[in-house]
């Protein structure tokens, strides 16, 4: 076995997770990433957790989606309620033997099974705030996402272990350094009131006044280096080009553009897959309005891969999330859908707080 993989499990177990005797942890994944299963399970049943593994299997998904009816596609088994009430971690690993596998599936059956999540979102959002639910997700590398990134499987290997620095002797060293760095970072903006984004066919203001930005630097997605908070349900205004393909349910989304008024959106262009653009967006009453606002900081991220684990934390980026919201941050807006569309900030892009430029080019000026 590749030992990068017993060191992410054990960056997993005791670091992200921090997992204890007695903890009840899931662990969720397709088979195929069975090498890092094994190796995370070994690290809990050593902790004196007690893990259970639940296997994902995209044909199985694939049928549901396809051949069920609207009442099994809005079906939650009480034991998914359990679970979401009673789990003390939760341990995802990213990963399908083939991303394109939704490919053809009604976009409207997907969003009335998503949309059928809001209430199960609801409350692991709810109980992770509170440190009730801990949880982590991370990539295991495979041939289709090494395939999405242009990549041979050995090269997406050294891509993925390298942006969570394990071939550090130690990696906890890095994430805890940058977890200082960013501190500072979300501190500063803390106070602010305003951010206003300005990029290419971009130009959008968001107010952020009483809510808090969080330090991502590990524990809940791995690898991590981001910062984000929620900003003010009803306060976002104006236009944003995401730069790269939206990835979502196993379609890619080019060239989303969309206008937001009084936060909501209020116009929504694709490329490709608009249809299935406007069923996600139209799903829920909280599915057109902004979860999320966040800049990527992981700097040894720099390509996009189609993975949105490491293509929202590319250096120099900004993402929004459409959809549900963060409790942590004083975010109020409820939805199934939780979206994250990336946009380049790298050539030219800019951000404002309170009217003073503070980030130019994929880099902060003030802040540090």
């Amino acid at each position: 076995m590749d030992q990068r993989i017993e060191k992410l499990a054990a960056v997993m177990a005791t670091y992200s997770l921090e997992l204890k005797k007695g903890d009840w942890v899931k662990i969720i994944g397709d088979p195929t990433a069975m090498p890092l299963v094994k190796a995370f399970y070994r690290k809990a049943i050593e902790a004196g957790a007690h893990p259970s593994y639940h296997a994902v299997v995209d044909d199985l998904q694939e049928i549901f989606l396809k051949y069920g009816s609207d009442d099994q596609l809005q079906y939650i088994p009480e034991t998914v309620k359990l679970e979401t009430e009673k789990l003390d971690a939760v341990f995802g690993i990213m990963g399908q033997s083939n991303t394109k596998f939704l490919t053809n599936v009604d976009p409207a059956r997907q969003a009335l099974a998503q949309s059928a999540q809001k209430d199960i979102m609801k409350r692991f959002l709810e109980r992770s705030a509170k440190r009730e639910l801990k949880w982590v997700g991370t990539v295991f590398p495979m041939h289709s996402a090494a395939q999405d990134a242009e990549m041979s499987l050995m090269e997406y290997e050294d891509f993925v272990y390298e942006a969570g620095h394990l071939d550090d002797d130690n990696p906890v060293v890095f994430w805890e350094e940058l977890s200082s760095r960013q501190e500072k970072i979300c501190r500063f903006l803390d106070a602010l009131k305003e951010i206003r984004v300005k990029a290419k066919e971009t130009d959008l203001t968001l107010k952020v006044e009483g809510r808090k930005w969080i330090n991502c630097d590990g524990k809940k997605n791995f690898p991590d280096g981001e910062i984000f908070t929620s900003p003010v349900e009803a306060s976002v205004e104006g236009k944003i080009l995401f730069s790269f393909p939206a990835c979502f349910g196993g379609r890619e989304v080019e060239n989303v553009r969309l206008e937001f008024k009084e936060g909501k959106v209020v116009r929504s262009e694709a490329m490709k897959n608009q249809s299935f653009l406007e069923e996600m967006i139209g799903m829920d009453k909280g599915a057109s309005f902004v979860g999320e606002f966040a800049i990527g900081t992981n700097d040894n991220i720099t390509k996009f891969t189609k993975t949105m684990l490491f293509d929202e934390k590319i250096g120099g980026t900004i993402h929004l999330a459409l959809g549900a919201s963060f409790p942590e941050t004083g975010g109020r807006n409820e939805s199934a859908l939780h979206w994250d569309m990336v946009c380049d900030m790298r050539e030219g892009g800019e951000l404002y707080g309170d009217g003073e430029l503070i980030y130019k080019e994929g880099k902060f000026i003030k802040a540090l």
